[in-house]
């Protein structure tokens, strides 16, 4: 077990996504003057059964915290519609949520019905990878390989700067402890995954947790508002027969994707609902069983419920996570999205594809998202997905090796702090 890391942190495999509790977390004691923050609890995640004598938290029980959290984020997003707002179904839960659980109100997520919202997205998504379209994609495997090595150098260079910056006033940090924050805070990957690799390597994982979150809000609310406003639109592929709704296809989809999903989260995958359902609903357009399409109110339930599960992340401690911090992953992430349009532009003219949908497929989002920016705005569903789906995977399958490979000092130092 690490230093700082209590055996609460140790959870059960059949726990997962059944409850929700953040855990504080000891931290090293800084200096006087030193932009640690340690008051700040931990933003990592951890899910918990909810046992009969667990204190409730706040005054509210847990169904009625869910409840009024579902009708803020169902107000906040019939204001967006009214204000023809991009992503209104995801956007307006997101800011909405995001504000009242800064300011402490008493919201809350379950688990479930975000795992049903990433189901529901993934099954989705897979219709629109008919054969033409996949066989368009596999000739574009060198510029999906391009676009996975750029995000591993860039998430590597954010680090690095995000280093360099601080490791003049931090200094409460030890080297190493701090390299690695910078390091998984700086990677472009699943904030979750990120967050538990950088614990192996003794990182501060609430600064980490903190980034990825800080950084997932600005590309999801910044993009989907300047696609808009500059009323650029991409390619989207979807055959005719697909959009039509067909109640027992509906029904079969369901279960199939439903099967698909468990067996990826029986496995341990990243993203198993999404990335489950995907696969299967996938494998099926690519056969010719176009089933049914999902309803479209469907998908805006489950887009509501998305923008829920991020903007709970945001608690009022949120802000007193070392603020000199979050202010510069803010700023490195209005440069990580400028440079990726320069890259994105570069791929535009190599393979004759439009700019905006390499855009959203380099983007330093998260899949979900940037898949459902595409999806809305008719962006080039296919293959903004194939090139999230494969940078996914490659970062999550390198970007702990790299480290070791980058610093190989500093593991063994880490252990004797």
């Amino acid at each position: 077990m690490l230093p700082g890391q209590g055996p609460a942190a140790v959870v059960p495999r059949r726990w997962r996504d059944t409850w929700e509790h953040r855990l504080p977390r000891a931290q090293t004691p800084a200096p006087a003057g030193g932009l640690l923050d340690h008051g700040a609890a931990s933003l990592l995640t951890v899910r918990f059964p909810p046992p009969a004598h667990r204190p409730v938290r706040m005054r509210f029980p847990f169904v009625a915290r869910v409840l009024a959290t579902l009708a803020l984020a169902w107000a906040a997003a019939a204001a967006c519609v009214a204000l023809h707002t991009p992503l209104p179904w995801m956007i307006g839960p997101l800011l909405a949520t995001s504000l009242v659980s800064i300011a402490g109100g008493p919201t809350e997520s379950w688990g479930p019905l975000r795992n049903a919202g990433q189901w529901t997205i993934g099954a989705a998504l897979g219709l629109y990878f008919t054969p033409e379209v996949v066989a368009l994609i596999g000739g574009l495997w060198w510029a999906i390989v391009l676009g996975i090595v750029w995000a591993l150098l860039l998430g590597w260079l954010f680090g690095a700067w995000l280093y360099r910056v601080h490791a003049p006033r931090m200094h409460g940090v030890p080297a190493p402890m701090l390299r690695a924050t910078s390091y998984f805070a700086g990677a472009i990957g699943a904030a979750s995954e990120m967050t538990l690799l950088s614990e192996r390597e003794n990182a501060r994982t609430d600064l980490v947790a903190a980034s990825h979150s800080l950084r997932l809000l600005i590309v999801t609310v910044t993009i989907p508002f300047a696609l808009q406003w500059s009323g650029l639109h991409g390619l989207d592929i979807l055959p005719p027969t697909l959009r039509v709704v067909s109640w027992p296809g509906l029904a079969l989809l369901a279960l199939m994707t439903g099967v698909g999903a468990v067996v990826m989260d029986r496995l341990g995958r990243a993203n198993p609902w999404f990335m489950g359902a995907m696969l299967v609903s996938m494998g099926l357009t690519m056969a010719g069983l176009g089933l049914s399409a999902v309803p479209q109110g469907l998908v805006n339930a489950a887009q509501l419920v998305i923008g829920v599960s991020l903007g709970v992340r945001f608690r009022r401690e949120f802000l007193h996570t070392a603020p000199r911090w979050l202010a510069s992953v803010a700023v490195g992430t209005l440069g990580l999205m400028g440079v990726c349009a320069l890259f994105a532009g570069a791929l535009a003219w190599a393979t004759g594809l439009p700019w905006v949908t390499l855009l959203l497929g380099t983007s330093p989002g998260g899949i979900t998202e940037m898949a459902i920016t595409a999806k809305v705005l008719q962006l080039g569903v296919p293959v903004v997905t194939a090139f999230q789906v494969c940078r996914l995977i490659a970062v999550l399958m390198l970007v702990d090796p790299l480290y070791r490979r980058i610093y190989p000092g500093d593991e063994h130092q880490a252990l004797k702090v």
